[in-house]
Formats: C-alpha cells, structure tokens, sequence
C-alpha cells in the first residue's frame, strides 16, 4: 500500500520511519573464534546467523561451552537441523548440488499426496507402466490390476518403488506436469538447490538436490500426517490379483533394523535412496526427550552401502546431546518463499503480527513493526492532504 502527501510530509515520514529502523532493529555482532578439528568454525553470536553461511564450503557448527565435538563423517554432504524451529544445528556443503536418488520421493509425496485421498481405486494400464528406467526398484505393480491409492503409497514409501510413483504421477496429471508441479512446491518451500526431472528420483542427467533442501522436505514432510503414517511404516501386504496379497517391508535399515544395521531408538522415517550416481542417500527424522531432528547424509565416501544408516546415525546422536549446547549456523526457514501482497489494503494488526512466527521471520516482523510506528508518528503529528491506496 502507498499513502500520499505532501511532498514535505514524506519527507518527514521516510525520517521517522528509518529513525523508527534504526532504534528497533537488532545488533548482530559476530566474533570469529577458534577452529574446531579439521577446519570447523567455532563462531561466537549475539544475532540469528546468516543463511549465507551455509553457502560456504567445509563443515559449520557453533560450539558453546563443553558441547560435544561433530563426528567425523564421510559423506559429501550432511545436515542437522531441528524439525520443530528449523534451526540448522551443524553442517556440511549443505547446498552443494547433488544426485538425490529416491529421498526425492519426499517431494513427490510432499506435491501428490494432498491431491490423491488414499481410499480412491484405480485400475493400471499400460502406459502408465511404461518408460520405467532399466533396474529401478519395483513394488510389483500390474498391468490391469485394481489398486487402492493408499497401497500406491505404502509400495513408493516402503519399497521404494518406481512403478508406483508412475501410477500415481499418471493420476496427477502426468510424469512432466508432476515434475513442474515439484519443482513449484521445492521453490515455494525454499529448497533452491533442487531441479526436478524425474519424479521417482531415478537417474538422469541434471537431476540434483542438496542436503538441505532434502531436509526442508523431510521437516515439511513430518507436518502432514499422511506422509508422516506412510515414512514411519515398517510392514504392510500388497495386493496380488486373485484376492491375494504379499508382504513388503520398508527398505531404511535404520528404522527396521537387518543386515547389521540396528534400528534407531524414537526413529520416525523419513526416507533411504541409492543410485549409481547418487551412492547411498539418506534422510533421517528421530524423537527423543520432547524434540525432533532431522538429519540428512549423501553420499558416504567410505564403509559400504550401510556407512549411510551408521553416519545418520552419528549425527542423530551429536544432535540430541548437543542440543541446547550450540548456536544455530541457519535455518531451514531462510529462503522460504514469502507471501505475496494481495490487492487489498493491508490492516496494521497484520502488520504487526505475522502468520508464520517461526525462525527467519522474527526480523522481518521487527522491521514491519518499525515502518508502522514510523508511520503512525506521521499520522498523529501530520495531517495530510489526501490519502488513498495506489495499485503495486
């Protein structure tokens, strides 16, 4: 909304209001510490940290006083954030860009799931089974066979399975209008690393995600309670003609144990991938003592297909003993797409208080909260020729 005056009466407002600015918003005063073991940044704060810092390269973590160390990890990339607030707690090259193999069914489940009750049935034909890339994983979906949505989903969730995320993508719409449709819902979330080209995560080229986009859509993904039933299932039966159905277990180790990985205490999902490209990718979600994390790891470097569960599992348990004991180095809240104005005059009340109080949009209310009092000082010391909403 503009408000016009009189040329001396805006210069006045503009006045008070950057005097309003300057009195309400925040000191942020970094003092740069020592360096933790290989090259990690200790950093002492006294303001929200920048999201820019998670662009840097190399390991972030802010340390306070007998705070345990971050384990030694191989994989690539790697994130530690808390679902409730989005705070980031540590970091690895959390945006380097990335192959994310199936942990991007968390954004397909994230853009399908709202638009697809898991009661509607559908009878499978041909074409939505078919351009299915060689050696992806399978569920066992068949040609002519009725299939309950919610069975769909137990087959993406549990055995990560293509041939369902073709059906349900069919249902949507299409494999490219489900693609645009993710991509949309990546940017809106703030998950700006990602480029979607294969809904089902399968390789193809210029298909990558980031570690902390990955863990943007585990965070949003635990807020809707269809994902968060599916991602937590550790068995279900999956229809096979003839009234007949098989049992399907889900493949993350770290929530169902087997192989020699053992299950982690309070896990919760999200989701496990792998490709050739890709290697081993994982996000994590685990409850303990009242909070929730979300970790994310891509790609271990050493110790076999398992390093993926036993690295998460590592950081899941830095996470919990350090909580309380580190500052913040971002927020998954920071590049989130915020709210466009509507056409209508905006009340002061909403001004002053934000729908979303989360972490990242404490300063902005702030900020708002200043231009108002600036204006409104205009409004009692003023009086204006004329005042009337202008079109933006």
């Amino acid at each position: 909304m503009k408000i016009g005056f009189s040329s001396r009466v805006t210069v006045s407002a503009c006045a008070l209001c950057v005097a309003g600015l300057l009195g309400l918003a925040p000191a942020a005063v970094a003092d740069r510490g020592d360096t933790g073991p290989g090259g990690t940044e200790r950093t002492r704060v006294s303001a929200v940290p920048r999201p820019s810092l998670l662009r840097r390269s190399g390991t972030h973590v802010r340390l306070r006083a007998e705070a345990p160390r971050v384990p030694s990890i191989s994989a690539l990339s790697w994130v530690v954030a808390d679902a409730r607030t989005g705070e980031v707690l540590a970091a690895h090259d959390a945006h380097r860009r990335l192959p994310p193999a199936s942990t991007l069914k968390a954004l397909f489940a994230l853009t399908v799931l709202p638009a697809l009750p898991g009661g509607i049935r559908h009878t499978v034909d041909e074409e939505e089974l078919s351009d299915i890339g060689p050696g992806s994983s399978m569920v066992g979906v068949a040609e002519g066979r009725t299939y309950r949505v919610a069975d769909l989903w137990n087959g993406v969730f549990l055995n990560s399975g293509n041939d369902a995320v073709h059906v349900l993508a069919g249902l949507n719409g299409g494999w490219r209008a489900t693609a645009k449709r993710m991509q949309a819902k990546a940017r809106a979330l703030g998950a700006l690393d990602t480029r979607v080209l294969s809904p089902d995560g399968y390789d193809t080229p210029g298909q990558v995600s980031s570690a902390y986009d990955l863990a943007v859509f585990g965070r949003a993904g635990l807020r809707n309670k269809d994902f968060a039933r599916y991602c937590r299932t550790v068995e279900a039966r999956f229809p096979d003609g003839g009234g007949w159905s098989y049992p399907i277990s889900n493949t993350n180790r770290l929530l169902t144990g087997g192989d020699g990985v053992d299950p982690y205490p309070g896990l919760i999902g999200v989701k496990n991938g792998y490709t050739t490209n890709a290697g081993h990718t994982l996000v994590s979600a685990a409850r303990k003592g009242g909070r929730t994390l979300v970790v994310t790891v891509m790609n271990p470097q050493y110790g076999g297909g398992l390093a993926v569960y036993e690295e998460a599992r590592e950081l899941l348990d830095w996470g919990f003993a350090a909580a309380g004991r580190v500052d913040p180095v971002g927020s998954l809240d920071a590049l989130r797409a915020k709210p466009r104005p509507g056409p209508e005059p905006v009340s002061a009340a909403a001004v002053a208080a934000p729908v979303d109080a989360g972490p990242g949009w404490a300063e902005a209310g702030m900020v708002a909260g200043a231009a108002g009092l600036g204006a409104g000082a205009v409004a009692l010391t003023t009086r204006p020729r004329r005042c009337r909403p202008a079109g933006s």
